[in-house]
């Protein structure tokens, strides 16, 4: 088992088969909450709620927030402006077509950096009714223009991971002779797994060369985008793009602070994240998009560091025997909850946190009490758990408390 004070996974996580050439370069977020994010079904954040999150983004370590997409939100360009007026040390990064007219509004509000997005595989294609000609010709005028203007231009494939791979190079090739800094693979419905992302990543890495940032967009569809940005980054992304719980359309995007931790804790790959912070931002982007996690979801979810089960309580007061990596390093709390799946070490775990003395023999009682409470309970449709009042209740009526 691999261990420092707060990660303990495997071993087998260091063999070179398996760790593969990871850089040792420092991998950074391009957080796209505020705009992809929102394309989640029925959330809609205002331009108050939007600078909130930004801030806490920055505090997060998040090093580019993608801000919006102004020319068709107006909503987006005044929220654009709040954190511009904000002091913000994240990148601010607006999102265009490749479209004059987007780059217009970019300019009007003054961001220096932006993402350029243009269709390139033939489904799309055909979707948009263009060809691969008048692609490539509004890719490199949109670049150009942005160029002229002194914008730094990151150029996004739409749904690149489907696309044909001698167009794929040419849009590329093209998008950085026109000016683009950094390139984008993306697998917009999350059609790749893990391989074919690190293979993808790999060959626009060779094609730009070394000193062209690239980036992975994924998203969740087939619950692989975790796996896939780890991949990417493998293949040599410096860049992952995703957005907080992973929220978006369909099945949402990647999960930056998912990613972060993985890398951190399976590869010691470095990132540049604040992962003490995320949890904080995860309920704020909730109660702001109005939607609730998962209990059991990776890093962010309610029960990650509860125990219930009587079996695992036993092993509580060593936590590396129950858990991959320390409460502390998410800044979460451990605790033991009450209820069907509990035992007597449950009990006594739970006395012991709330200042009370039982005997030996009263734990056996006190523990049938709660199993009963507890099923009773979720009968009723009120939950399997027993809270704190209801076990000081318990305590009481068995004239323990």
């Amino acid at each position: 088992m691999t261990t420092n004070s707060k990660i303990w996974v495997s071993e087998l996580n260091e063999r070179p088969e398996v760790r593969g050439s990871f850089s040792t370069t420092p991998i950074r977020f391009y957080d796209t909450t505020l705009r992809d994010g929102e394309q989640t079904v029925g959330v809609v954040l205002s331009p108050q709620q939007k600078l909130e999150i930004a801030r806490k983004l920055d505090e997060l370590g998040v090093s580019r927030i993608e801000a919006g997409f102004p020319r068709v939100s107006v909503e987006d360009a005044e929220a654009i402006q709040l954190m511009q007026k904000a002091g913000i040390r994240a990148e601010l990064w607006g999102f265009s077509r490749a479209v004059k007219a987007d780059i217009d509004e970019l300019v009007r509000l003054n961001l220096r950096y932006t993402v350029i997005e243009a269709p390139t595989s033939e489904i799309k294609l055909k979707a948009y009714g263009i060809s691969r000609e008048e692609v490539l010709r509004k890719i490199r005028d949109a670049i150009s223009t942005a160029h002229q203007a002194g914008i730094t231009v990151a150029f996004f494939a739409v749904d690149g991971t489907r696309t044909e791979l001698e167009f794929l190079k040419t849009v590329y090739m093209s998008a950085l002779d026109a000016g683009a800094k950094e390139l984008v693979v993306v697998d917009t419905i999350g059609a790749c797994g893990p391989e074919a992302a690190e293979y993808l990543t790999r060959q626009v890495c060779q094609w730009a060369g070394k000193d062209v940032p690239v980036h992975f967009h994924g998203h969740n569809d087939f619950g692989m985008a975790t796996a896939c940005a780890v991949a990417a980054v493998r293949g040599g992304a410096t860049w992952v793009q995703g957005t907080i719980n992973g929220m978006g359309e369909r099945a949402g995007n990647a999960d930056i602070a998912e990613i972060a931790l993985a890398l951190r804790c399976l590869y010691d790959v470095p990132v540049v994240l604040n992962l003490e912070k995320v949890r904080e931002v995860s309920e704020l982007v909730q109660r702001s998009a109005g939607y609730t996690l998962e209990a059991w979801k990776p890093l962010v979810g309610q029960n990650l560091f509860m125990r219930e089960s009587g079996a695992v309580a036993t092993q509580f007061h060593l936590p590396e025997a129950i858990e991959p990596y320390a409460a502390e390093l998410v800044h979460a709390e451990r605790g033991i909850v009450l209820g069907k799946k509990s035992g007597l070490d449950s009990i006594d775990l739970k006395c012991k946190e709330l200042g009370v003395t039982i005997t030996a023999e009263q734990r056996g009682p006190i523990l049938a009490a709660v199993k009963q409470a507890a099923v009773k309970q979720a009968a009723a449709g009120g939950g399997g758990l027993v809270s704190n009042d209801q076990f000081r209740r318990i305590l009481a009526a068995t004239h323990l408390g």
